[in-house]
């Protein structure tokens, strides 16, 4: 029944740092309790006791491991393990954590550390970010392993660009055999000492986030690790936010950024039978945001996550007790400072009663995504862009090829970045004049958090109304049959890079069952010189390769090219150029609307991505689209981003708006249903002349659940778990035959009974 489920499911959890308070008492699935500190013990007891599974989360690639560093762990010191950068300084979480290079006595050390965890009865463990970012890789430790590994003196990332991309990659690599190691140890620890099967999680940034952020992690690669059973998104308002470029302007466009990071995450578990919770937050590590600018972009998340319908678990938030405890804007010295370090002043304000009761319905509503019938409106299936793990390796170029000015400390000067400002549009012109005229220009643009390569080519689809969906490259040569609900891909070499000679040949075959290709490069892309299997093969680039196997010249001219049942469309261009005008992004559009007319699929622009997902539609307007006409829908709906689920007959979304809407008609044969509700329903009872419900939610929420019943009902009552009377107000709604019912909680179980007909 919808709503109503058991917590074993884990459906919906949040980690918490804190012990148990009523102001998070969320009643989800799981919690998992944060930290391996002396109290963790006493936190997992305390949150079992209250009815949560119990999973415990810890940083891998940082955390307060000082009894490590300082030596008291094994006797030896491990500073020097810390990610160093160019100019000697460390890579620090804060002042006192640095970011670790993970050597095989800290993967000894944490596991150690989380056989206490186990001890304590934790169902599942997660090590959360594996990072190693770019700008480090100078440490002692990291020279050490760079020899090991590679069987050759260590070199100066910044020296060339076969080092800076073995470097990177063997960046990535130190964690997943660290991730492999901590998973199968203490995957033996608790079926050798308690007969018990761990599961084991890794919380990650998405691929296209740690992208742009320059962070060195393993995604995809994770996939070959046994001993890992899923994954938490790491996508939130902190990540999306993150600024790139389209039609020339350069800012934030939270909700495109967050649907083309959790497109590429749901990829880590396609075919793999693996768990993946899409995270949302409710706020950022960012304190200086006011409650509105939280709300906005938390609503862009949270509706771009569903609009992937292949996930239906959630992190319904990180550290809740932020969210319902504190108070914003506040005063940030250092931005890379905790929140908890932040300080209130008299702008700070705690959390508006409205959105408290809108989180509230959200968490309930994450709950019931599990839905079988799924459509797109508009829909053109299986358009996909490739991404890799390997783009994350190139990132940066060595010395000497970008001089002057960084463009980053343009774009921020000139464009207003994260700001709200209005941007001047003939500056950005300007700037996007000079980048597109200039190759040091270009070259340093690419290597900007705007990563314009894949932007480039995803946005003008997206803000159209195509819901493309990145492909990680990497999986063509794990999985047969991984391309087949794919019918119009995307590729450029230009930013990432094919991991072996059988990737190409994966593709060549997908190509002669039927698919179309369309290969967007010009081969200038510095890293195709590497020390790599195509140059060492007479290849100046892995697309040489690709368009010989096809039958090819190795540098076609702009065209489309048949082959067996499908089609290879060429064009000589840098993606990156198509961030810069609107006219290059209209022809890219063309292009491939023109490739899926060959495969009979008829992409009509639109501004807005919409689905139908079980009763609820999730529909987002963009701006910066083919144009500024509002959506519409008219039927009869419960409004779910109105705390009392509102009845409507109509609906009407602007550019940048937002809606998720119940639809009755999907529910005509159904007497008894839960349509919204922030608090959960633990129990639902119908007999003959009343219905009896159990809910609960966190402290101080104002708590509305709306329910569809047989008959009108004449008389409400409820008490709470002590057998005291609440207050509670009931409304009836005869068109959709549905009662709401509201109250204020006091984080206890509410007992409702309600009569109707001749009960």
């Amino acid at each position: 029944m919808a709503y109503i489920r058991e917590k074993t499911e884990e459906l919906t959890g949040y980690q918490a740092g804190g012990r148990f308070r009523p102001s998070v008492d969320l009643d989800c699935d799981f919690v998992i309790v944060y930290g391996i500190d002396d109290t963790m013990p006493e936190r997992i007891r305390e949150y079992r006791e209250r009815g949560y599974v119990v999973h415990l989360m810890t940083g891998i690639a940082w955390g307060e491991y000082q009894d490590y560093l300082d030596g008291k762990w094994d006797g030896r010191k491990h500073w020097d393990e810390g990610q160093v950068q160019r100019d000697g300084a460390g890579v620090n979480h804060n002042p006192t954590v640095p970011y670790m290079v993970p050597t095989v006595a800290f993967s000894e050390y944490l596991t150690e550390r989380m056989k206490i965890a186990v001890d304590a009865g934790v169902e599942a463990i997660h090590v959360e970010e594996p990072e190693f970012w770019d700008k480090s890789g100078y440490s002692e430790a990291f020279k050490r392993e760079y020899e090991i590994h590679y069987r050759e003196p260590w070199r100066p990332q910044h020296e060339d660009l076969d080092v800076r991309y073995k470097s990177a990659r063997l960046k990535a690599y130190l964690y997943c055999r660290t991730i492999d190691r901590v998973s199968a140890a203490l995957k033996e620890y608790a079926k050798v000492k308690y007969g018990k099967s761990l599961r084991f999680y890794v919380p990650t940034h998405s691929l296209l986030n740690y992208t742009q952020w320059k962070i060195m992690s393993p995604e995809a690669a994770l996939i070959g690790i046994p001993s890992v059973d899923g994954y938490i998104a790491q996508i939130w308002t902190g990540t999306s936010r993150e600024a790139n470029v389209y039609e020339g302007v350069y800012k934030e466009r939270t909700f495109e950024t967050a649907y083309l990071e959790y497109g590429v995450m749901q990829e880590l578990v396609k075919g793999t039978g693996r768990r993946m919770w899409f995270l949302n937050d409710p706020i950022e590590d960012l304190a200086g945001y006011t409650w509105d600018n939280y709300r906005y972009n938390y609503i862009k998340t949270a509706t771009a996550s569903l609009l992937h319908p292949h996930i239906w678990h959630y992190e319904i938030c990180p550290w809740p007790h932020r969210v319902f405890e504190g108070k914003y804007p506040r005063l940030q010295p250092r931005i890379e400072e905790k929140i908890e370090d932040s300080i209130e002043t008299e702008e700070s304000k705690p959390i508006p009663q409205t959105y408290a009761t809108l989180l509230s319905g959200m968490f309930q509503l994450f709950g019931d995504m599990e839905q079988k019938d799924i459509a797109f409106e508009g829909d053109v299936p299986g358009v996909g862009l490739f991404m890799s793990d390997s783009g994350l390796f190139q990132r940066t170029f060595p010395d000497g090829i970008v001089t002057g000015e960084p463009i980053e400390e343009r774009f921020r000067r000139a464009l207003h970045k994260n700001s709200g400002n209005a941007v001047d549009e003939g500056q950005a012109a300007a700037l996007m004049r000079e980048i597109e005229a200039d190759d040091s220009m270009m070259k340093d643009f690419i290597q900007s958090p705007a990563f314009p390569q894949f932007f480039g080519m995803a946005l003008p689809l997206v803000k159209y109304g195509l819901p493309v969906k990145p492909v990680q490259l990497d999986n063509v040569r794990r999985f047969a049959g991984y391309l087949n609900d794919c019918r119009f891909l995307i590729l450029s070499y230009e930013y990432i890079k094919p991991e072996a000679p059988d990737v190409n040949a994966s593709l060549i075959s997908w190509v002669r069952s039927g698919g179309t290709l369309l290969y967007i490069g010009d081969g200038s892309d510095p890293f195709h010189g590497i020390s790599s299997w195509w140059r060492q093969s007479g290849y100046e680039n892995p697309a040489q390769h690709l368009f010989e196997m096809a039958g090819m010249e190795r540098s076609p001219k702009d065209g489309g090219y048949a082959l067996g049942q499908g089609r290879i469309l060429v064009w000589n261009m840098v993606p990156a150029r198509l961030c810069l005008a609107k006219g290059l992004a209209d022809e890219y559009r063309e292009l491939v609307k023109d490739g899926l007319r060959g495969l009979g699929a008829d992409w009509q622009y639109r501004n807005d991505l919409t689905l139908h997902r079980g009763p609820y539609i999730i529909s987002a307007v963009m701006d910066e689209s083919i144009s500024a006409e509002p959506k519409v829908f008219r039927g009869l709906y419960a409004d779910m981003m109105e705390n009392d689920y509102r009845i409507i007959d109509n609906k009407e979304i602007g550019p940048d708006g937002n809606a998720i809407l119940f639809d009755f008609s999907k529910i005509e044969q159904e007497k008894f249903r839960v349509i919204g509700t922030s608090a959960r329903v633990q129990r639902a009872d119908l007999t003959d002349g009343s219905v009896r419900m159990r809910l609960k939610t966190a402290d101080k929420i104002r708590a509305f659940t709306r329910v569809r019943l047989p008959e009108a009902v004449t008389e409400v009552s409820a008490v709470d778990e002590d057998g005291r009377e609440v207050k509670v107000s009931a409304e009836w709604d005869e068109a959709t035959q549905t009662l709401l019912i509201s109250y204020d909680s006091e984080a206890k179980a509410v007992e409702v009974t309600g009569r109707y007909g001749k009960g």
